[in-house]
């Protein structure tokens, strides 16, 4: 690893933009027998039982093991992971919540003799990276060893005609590093070529590294006409809009000319969306919002206070787009709140996934919810670009090295971050990986909002 590290670190650029250190070169690099990854293992799927979900210790289950380095595939690649971040996946396979993540792994362990590689007794984790291609397998031609890059975390096999209009309709969609096996929190991630995108040149390999999944995941959500399709001038409810998700959605809100209504839990959070140029703004702990009177009675009241708040930040109007991903606790108050004809947006569920809401405010006024589960290689190149132009920025707010996944996973189960957690993998200290400085001068101020708190 230490030679291949080496060469990512001597990948400078001339005056004439070449690189360095050759494509040629990285591909006579030999590939190590076996590499760090952080891994949840199969014996271990019992280890919290009895638990409630908030008592089950990431730190207990995660491991930082040395695994061998997979076969290559046909239209895969083989990446140096010089960074990644934890998403809230990670967290799940780590408590082992809602379900044990081996039990994809066996099914898709299943589906070929390719795939029986995946269904191993560990698994390494992770649904982000930014790094440096390795080697890439058959069929693959528009990446080639030094390649910088980050991978969405989408795989499909397109076997069915029903995932070529919208590949997050193939019957065989995954999510790698959840679903799949070799993650990205790991020095060495197997992916497939079309996960693969330029990694944007004016950032850190940490920071490159965090918008991944929930940046893509927003646009979705939101921007997408297979979401939301967010208009100038909508009035868009982002529950969380401090957070992993919720950060990103106020982005694409305020980028987009709409009016973003952001819901936090503290003063600090509150902080954080005004200095991305929020201005409508409710502390839901400070005014003392209570959804439910005990774990089965919701309280209506509560939903039609909350909507008299909103109304005061918006002239008198309904919310047009509620982004919404805290689940139970938070949809029936959505459902409420959302205008005549309006939508309601909904992923991840991080407040438990069994929602309820009054369908009288849903049916009689024409509303529609919209399930949205990640991205498509479209939709998710589309918002890596829009990092890669300046128009969003990472949250990156604090970084662990990879002996510490544990710790920063634990960070997002009880909620104790703000924006994106990263983790360096091969990189050995922060701040690598810049290749453009005059464009990350320009925006400095925006990268660092999350890691100035």
């Amino acid at each position: 690893m230490n030679e291949i590290l080496d060469a990512i670190q001597s990948q400078t650029r001339t005056s004439s933009g070449s690189a360095a250190v050759t494509s040629a070169d990285f591909a006579a690099l030999p590939l190590p027998e076996s590499y760090r990854a952080v891994t949840v293992h199969k014996d271990e799927t019992e280890m919290f039982a009895g638990l409630t979900t908030r008592d089950k210790d990431p730190r207990k289950s995660l491991h930082l093991d040395d695994v061998p380095v997979p076969e290559l595939g046909p239209g895969e690649a083989l990446v140096a992971v010089m960074a990644s971040s934890v998403n809230y996946n990670s967290v799940w396979t780590s408590i082992f919540e809602p379900l044990s993540t081996f039990g994809f792994l066996e099914r898709y362990g299943k589906l070929s003799e390719l795939t029986k590689r995946h269904d191993l007794p560990y698994h390494v984790i992770g649904s982000d990276l930014a790094g440096v291609v390795l080697r890439t397998g058959p069929g693959v031609n528009a990446w080639h060893p030094g390649d910088e890059v980050v991978a969405h975390c989408l795989s499909v096999e397109l076997e069915s005609s029903d995932g070529h209009n919208d590949t997050m309709l193939d019957p065989e969609q995954r999510i790698w590093g959840f679903e799949t096996n070799f993650g990205g929190l790991a020095e060495i991630a197997l992916v497939k070529s079309n996960q693969l995108m330029p990694k944007p040149d004016h950032l850190s390999w940490e920071e490159a590294a965090a918008p991944g999944l929930v940046n893509s995941t927003a646009y979705r959500q939101l921007v997408s006409r297979n979401g939301a399709g967010m208009k100038q001038g909508d009035n868009v409810l982002i529950w969380g809009a401090s957070g992993g998700l919720g950060s990103y959605a106020t982005q694409f809100a305020l980028a987009g000319g709409a009016n973003p209504i952001c819901v936090v839990s503290s003063e600090q959070k509150a902080d954080i969306c005004r200095s991305m140029g929020a201005e409508a703004i409710i502390d839901r702990s400070a005014e003392g919002y209570k959804f439910w009177k005990d774990e089965r009675t919701q309280d209506p009241k509560e939903w039609k206070r909350f909507g008299k708040r909103i109304r005061e930040f918006t002239g008198g109007e309904d919310i047009d787009i509620v982004f919404e991903h805290p689940g139970r606790e938070t949809f029936g108050a959505s459902v409420y709140v959302t205008r005549k004809g309006g939508t309601i947006t909904t992923c991840a569920s991080t407040s438990g996934y069994m929602h309820e809401y009054d369908n009288r405010y849903l049916w009689m006024s024409l509303k529609r919810i919209i399930g949205s589960h990640f991205a498509n290689y479209r939709e998710a190149w589309e918002a890596n670009r829009l990092i890669a132009k300046g128009k969003i920025h990472p949250t990156l707010s604090k970084v662990y090295p990879l002996e510490e996944t544990g710790q920063a996973a634990y960070d997002v189960h009880r909620n104790l971050h703000q924006g994106k957690v990263g983790v360096l993998a091969l990189a050995p200290t922060e701040g690598l990986g810049v290749r453009d400085e005059e464009k990350r001068a320009r925006h400095i101020d925006a990268i660092n909002r999350f890691r100035n708190i």
